[in-house]
């Protein structure tokens, strides 16, 4: 695991971008695994400055995505699909036809399912973004005595409902179940880029790298078996 110290959220978001850039530069035809969360915004607005430089393009970019929340409308503001083409895809020419996001209107599996078909045609992916959980949690993968290996329908951990209640009116508010990949798709990129950033990370970011072991009970640690993964972290989540 490589890992990159930033001063802050900017910093941290400014040089994962840079090597996002160059990747985007060396293979056109890019095929991206996204994230959503506070943790890729940062990112996300700096490669949608550089699309308007001329620097990069999204027009042969392809992408899939971690996870939705289960039961909640693709127009909803809240909805990852909403998040996605506000805060990147409207910005940049990529083609939405070649963007791909789970989807579950209601609980039950089928979508999950659907959505492992989708993934399998996808192919690996070169980029895979990921943001880090205060518990460790990695897209949707919660901690727990056994992690998916494929895309399922997972109940959310209270404290996972409490740090996302801040995008919603109330805690109540907040779906209790999302689709999210398994832990197998997840890994299934060239690279992964880790942000991590803000003290509530720190003791996430601590145990990933200061743990002796992988446990599925901090999801997280399993990163330690990807043989190409970028951790970019900012001071406060690094030093706490």
């Amino acid at each position: 695991m490589k890992v990159i110290v930033c001063k802050d959220y900017d910093d941290m978001s400014k040089k994962a971008s840079e090597l996002v850039i160059s990747n985007m530069i060396e293979k056109p035809q890019i095929k991206f695994g996204f994230a959503t969360g506070s943790s890729p915004i940062g990112l996300y607005k700096n490669l949608i400055a550089a699309q308007k430089e001329g620097e990069i393009s999204f027009k042969y970019a392809k992408s899939v995505n971690l996870d939705e929340y289960v039961g909640i409308d693709k127009a909803n503001e809240q909805s990852y699909s909403y998040f996605m083409d506000e805060n990147l895809f409207d910005h940049v020419n990529i083609n939405k036809e070649n963007t791909h996001l789970p989807y579950a209107p209601e609980n039950d599996e089928k979508y999950a399912i659907e959505y492992r078909k989708i993934l399998d045609d996808f192919g690996q992916r070169d980029i895979q973004i990921l943001g880090l959980g205060p518990n460790g949690h990695i897209a949707f993968n919660e901690p727990a005595d056994k992690l998916n290996r494929r895309a399922s329908i997972i109940k959310l951990t209270d404290s996972t409902i409490e740090a996302n209640s801040r995008f919603f009116e109330n805690e109540d508010e907040v779906p209790k179940y999302a689709l999210s990949m398994g832990v197998e798709e997840v890994f299934d990129a060239k690279t992964l880029i880790v942000l991590a950033s803000g003290k509530s990370k720190h003791e996430a970011v601590k145990r990933l790298l200061n743990d002796d072991t992988i446990s599925t009970e901090l999801p997280c640690s399993l990163l330690n078996l990807h043989p190409n993964v970028y951790l970019f972290v900012d001071e406060e989540a690094y030093n706490g």
